[in-house]
């Protein structure tokens, strides 16, 4: 991505220099990238001028973020993308890094003092990426003005769901005038009401994951989703797959129920089954026409997309290495990381593109070797509040 498309967010020509080898920085081999290494790895003698870019130099992180996304869209660019939603984790040390709190997460698979972000994913055939970030900012900080401030949150920040965070983002993605057919996600956001109504008064399809306990309406009444499947017969399973992983196609039974909304569109609830364990998993369904089968099944296999950006933007972009605590360097950090990979995808669409199908190979991520807790200092501009 030519740091020109992104020129005019910058006020100064040095803070727009810096954040172009920051960028860079973020694209090299470093085995770890903050901002000592990649002031370093820039030949400059310390690290306090990146330090100050993430923390007080005058510069649009928001515009920086639109920008990116006019080019994910502009050259990953299809008519049946697809746009997914997910969180992920950072495991942080302390109390006082921004919107950090004990809680699950995937990054560890277990619960851990971590922090949390929402980012949408704009999948199609040509590539993904993300296209957005938002920091989940937990009940325990919002209700405490001063841990807020020192974060460099406004002390008025409101309280927001993950699903909150993701409807916001994907409502800008499409107030921009970028249109996608589909949306998907995992329980946290199919189980949220507000969410699925908001994608239907926006004539946008659904097909979101929820739990086998959750209820959905039928017109014999109101069932579990566990129970419903239970009582599809064996001739109504179809074998489909849901999109080529590292092992070749990812085929499970499918089976789709029609449900009874009084909202407008078709509703149906998909039900997917593991062809060697049985294990099922159940998505809300909802499109303003008609979808077939294997339509809602491309679009629920989808998903695995965005643990693929996720994957490739911590492992090759950095997305994860930032060592700051308030809001303002985290938001530009992310900020940065994102035209990184970005760019990474496109060049790796256009790559294959241009090469014969048999040669096509998964992107390899290199070993990296993390540094131990503690062993760099916080990326915080020394002038600035500390955090």
């Amino acid at each position: 991505m030519a740091m020109g498309r992104i020129a005019g967010r910058f006020t100064r020509v040095e803070p727009r220099l810096r954040a172009g080898r920051l960028v860079l920085g973020l694209l090299s081999d470093l085995p770890r990238k903050n901002c000592w290494t990649i002031a370093e790895w820039a030949g400059e003698a310390a690290p306090h001028g990146m330090q100050h870019l993430l923390s007080r130099a005058s510069w649009d992180a928001d515009g920086v973020r639109d920008d990116v996304r006019e080019y994910v869209v502009e050259h990953l660019h299809d008519e049946a993308a697809v746009l997914v939603v997910d969180e992920t984790g950072d495991v942080k040390k302390g109390t006082r890094t921004v919107g950090v709190q004990r809680q699950y997460t995937g990054t560890a698979g277990r619960i851990e003092n971590s922090q949390a972000a929402v980012y949408p994913v704009y999948a199609g055939i040509r590539g993904h990426a993300a296209v957005d970030r938002e920091l989940h900012i937990p009940r325990s900080w919002t209700c405490d003005p001063d841990r807020c401030r020192a974060a460099g949150l406004g002390e008025d920040t409101a309280f927001a769901t993950k699903p909150d965070l993701a409807r916001t983002m994907i409502e800008r993605f499409l107030d921009a005038g970028h249109h996608v057919g589909w949306v998907t996600g995992d329980e946290v956001y199919g189980g949220n009401p507000k969410l699925r109504t908001a994608l239907q008064e926006r004539g946008t399809g659904y097909v979101l994951a929820v739990a086998c306990s959750a209820e959905v309406p039928t017109g014999a009444g109101k069932f579990r989703a566990d129970a419903l499947a239970a009582k599809v017969p064996k001739r109504a399973w179809q074998k489909l797959s849901a999109g080529r992983g590292a092992k070749g196609q990812r085929f499970y039974d499918w089976a789709v129920i029609d449900l009874a909304e009084p909202a407008p569109g078709r509703h149906q609830l998909l039900i997917r089954r593991n062809r060697s364990t049985g294990e099922l998993a159940h998505y809300r369904c909802h499109s303003t026409t008609p979808a077939s089968l294997a339509t809602l099944v491309r679009v629920a296999g989808s998903r695995w997309r965005v643990e693929e950006t996720f994957q490739s933007e911590k492992g090759l972009a950095g997305l994860d290495e930032h060592q700051v605590r308030r809001y303002p360097s985290w938001a530009r950090w992310v900020t940065l990381a994102m035209p990184a990979h970005a760019f990474l995808a496109v060049v790796r669409a256009d790559e294959h593109a241009h090469r014969p199908k048999a040669l096509a190979e998964p992107l390899q991520l290199p070993h990296r070797t993390r540094a131990a807790p503690g062993t760099q200092p916080r990326e915080e501009d020394p002038g600035g509040a500390p955090g």
